[in-house]
């Protein structure tokens, strides 16, 4: 099946809810940031077509106009240069978010916690969108806010096969907030590779770390020499290693491979950790 066309957007899901109206304003920020238009989608399967001959189904779509217009004329308000566009979709809000994110640059979802029953994102919908989308899906909690002074965005790495759509996004990221891009890597030593006592073995894993991060980040830094670059590796499991960085960042990015269809769609213990533990919003990229 061909890839879908990808539109010069960033879509945020709404569903009246202010964490979606918060991840609204964050998504506006962002395709200010990258010179992108802003795409308002609220799916609900029962909208109905309007026709001149049936005022109830005008009437059956108030609320869910109501909610992408109210978004469209706060967002106007605050970025009146930015091209904004209303989208209702009479589908499932999985379906519509998936198709959504196939076609624009990124997807952005609010949430206001981790329950399931109180949350619509990051329930099933939330959880399967960020495990199937084509395209990078940003997640942001309740509290999560945009800063006034950007400081510094955050990139965990796991240095196994490539990540180049990962890598990208971080870089970009980074260079169009204008803030450092610290680009962590964890690794828990490994006490079998050396005869050495445990320091050894640590200082043997750290180097080893360090060379096979510094190929990766490369060109990279060729690519974008404007990018002040700081690179950490931190002797302990990849998840905690990414949360614990992430404290007091932007935003947190992390790479979710791609998975035969045969096996289904999944999120492992990294994005899992991110999704869950992180302070900051996280931003999921799929990759080969």
């Amino acid at each position: 099946m061909e890839p879908a066309a990808m539109e010069q957007v960033v879509t945020v899901g709404l569903d009246g809810s202010p964490e979606s109206l918060a991840a609204a304003h964050w998504a506006a920020d962002e395709a200010e940031r990258r010179e992108l238009a802003l795409r308002l989608t609220h799916a609900w399967i029962l909208l109905a077509p309007p026709t001149p001959d049936s005022p109830a189904a005008d009437d059956q779509n108030y609320w869910a106009k109501h909610i992408v217009h109210d978004a469209h004329t706060e967002l106007a308000r605050d970025h009146p240069k930015l091209t904004i566009i209303e989208d209702l979709v009479a589908d499932e809000a999985e379906t519509a978010l998936l198709d959504a994110a196939a076609h624009s640059r990124m997807l952005v979802l609010g949430s206001r916690g981790l329950d399931r029953v109180a949350s619509f994102f990051l329930g099933d919908i939330g959880l399967h969108t960020i495990a199937r989308a084509e395209r990078p899906v940003i997640l942001m909690r309740t509290g999560q806010r945009a800063r006034e002074h950007p400081g510094r965005v955050v990139v965990g790495l796991s240095l196994h096969g490539p990540q180049d759509n990962l890598l990208e996004f971080a870089y970009v990221t980074a260079f169009t907030r204008d803030v450092p891009l610290h680009a962590v890597h964890g690794r828990t030593p490994d006490r079998t590779h050396t005869g050495t006592g445990g320091d050894g073995t640590a200082r043997d894993t750290k180097e080893r770390a360090r060379q096979e991060l510094d190929e990766v980040l490369r060109p990279w830094r060729e690519k974008f020499p404007r990018v002040r670059v700081v690179d950490e590796i931190r002797l302990e499991s990849p998840a905690r290693a990414i949360v614990q960085a992430a404290a007091d960042s932007d935003l947190l990015m992390v790479g979710r491979r791609k998975h035969p269809p045969a096996l289904g769609p999944r999120l492992g213990p990294v994005v899992q950790a991110a999704v869950h533990h992180a302070s900051c919003p996280v931003a999921v990229v799929p990759h080969e």
